[in-house]
């Protein structure tokens, strides 16, 4: 849905830094488009939306959300077709999200016309910097944060919403390990680990670091009472085939509902695959792996959209999971890749024209 702002204020930026950028050789994340979308939270109401030239911040060293955590992002991407027209896969899921993950850091709610305005003007101001074709995107962050001055350990009474942009290609490039994590936790119930909060971020630096030094690139979180149930990877949701059927485990309070994962299971379902939506035991895993009835794992996300696991390990052993013909992962990334760069038919509705 798009409505008309009643106001929005734009300041073009006085040189583009398009004709620098090398767009064959992008770290992710790194390089950000020429503007930005900025609208700040004061006197109970959120004020006139901006998009402002990209540039740094001026913050008081005592914004709360600097020593309070109290900031939610979203993650989502711009594709370019053959046309030049652009598009969003699902942006509705991810304002609802964004919202969802304000409420429970206490954190107001954005308004929708903002966000979908905000969004088309600021993608179509910088819209040479979306590049066409298969594996190219232009990365979308969402984030607001609360930037009152003061230490008091409450809410904050001020806060900030904004869009940065970044052109990317492949999140992960080469094979994907994971480890099966036992000792360190995500998130527990009743916390936030279903809201994208920065913080919940923040706290898997470090045991995935540690995962690193043992070659695996990213970790499966296990629930934290038990350790004995698989939940998701650091940035991705995860399924695992059993012969040839899907299990990923359900949403909670302590899984973050992806929108790619959401995706997947109705793309899949809709192929005659067979998706089983219920807690998954590590012993399970092994046993399927041990009798050869594992057959792939693959996580999803906006960054990553399908990726293959190629093998993962547990409590020091290490297990190969071999690539297969005609898998699940690269028949659902297919389908959803097309959707998303506008070439294949979109039965779902997901498409989102960017006017």
């Amino acid at each position: 849905m798009i409505v008309e702002l009643p106001v929005m204020k734009i300041v073009k930026t006085a040189q583009s830094k398009l004709e620098g950028i090398d767009f064959n050789n992008l770290p992710f994340g790194s390089t950000f488009t020429d503007h930005m979308f900025v609208c700040d939270y004061a006197n109970g109401a959120w004020q006139t939306p901006e998009i402002v030239p990209y540039g740094p911040l001026s913050m008081d060293p005592s914004a709360s959300v600097l020593h309070y955590g109290q900031a939610v992002f979203e993650g989502m991407k711009a594709y370019k077709d053959d046309e030049d027209k652009i598009w969003l896969f699902r942006p509705d899921e991810n304002h609802k999200r964004i919202n969802k993950s304000s409420v429970r850091l206490h954190i107001p709610e954005f308004p929708a016309d903002y966000f979908f305005d905000g969004l088309n003007a600021l993608l179509k101001l910088d819209a040479a910097w979306i590049q066409k074709g298969l594996g190219n995107s232009l990365y979308v962050r969402p984030f607001v944060f609360a930037n009152t001055a003061g230490v008091q350990a409450a809410p904050g009474n001020r806060y900030k919403f904004m869009i940065i942009c970044s052109p990317v290609k492949a999140y992960y490039s080469g094979e994907l390990k994971v480890k099966i994590e036992d000792r360190f936790s995500r998130a527990a119930p009743g916390g936030v680990g279903y809201a994208k909060a920065a913080g919940n971020y923040g706290a898997q630096f470090y045991p995935t670091s540690l995962a690193q030094k043992e070659g695996f690139q990213q970790i499966i979180w296990t629930d934290a009472a038990s350790h004995q149930f698989l939940e998701e990877a650091g940035t991705m949701n995860v399924f695992f085939r059993i012969n040839d059927t899907l299990l990923t485990a359900p949403v909670n309070d302590s899984i973050l509902d992806g929108v790619t994962r959401k995706s997947v299971i109705e793309v899949a379902k809709s192929k005659g695959i067979a998706v089983d939506i219920r807690p998954v035991e590590v012993s399970e895993i092994l046993e399927a792996q041990k009798t050869g009835a594992l057959k792939e794992i693959f996580g999803c996300g906006t960054a990553v959209v399908v990726s293959p696991i190629s093998g993962f390990g547990y409590r020091g052993d290490q297990f190969e999971v071999k690539p297969i013909e005609n898998s699940f992962a690269s028949e659902l990334k297919e389908t959803l890749l097309g959707i998303q760069y506008n070439t294949l038919p979109d039965p779902f509705g997901w498409r989102y024209e960017v006017r």
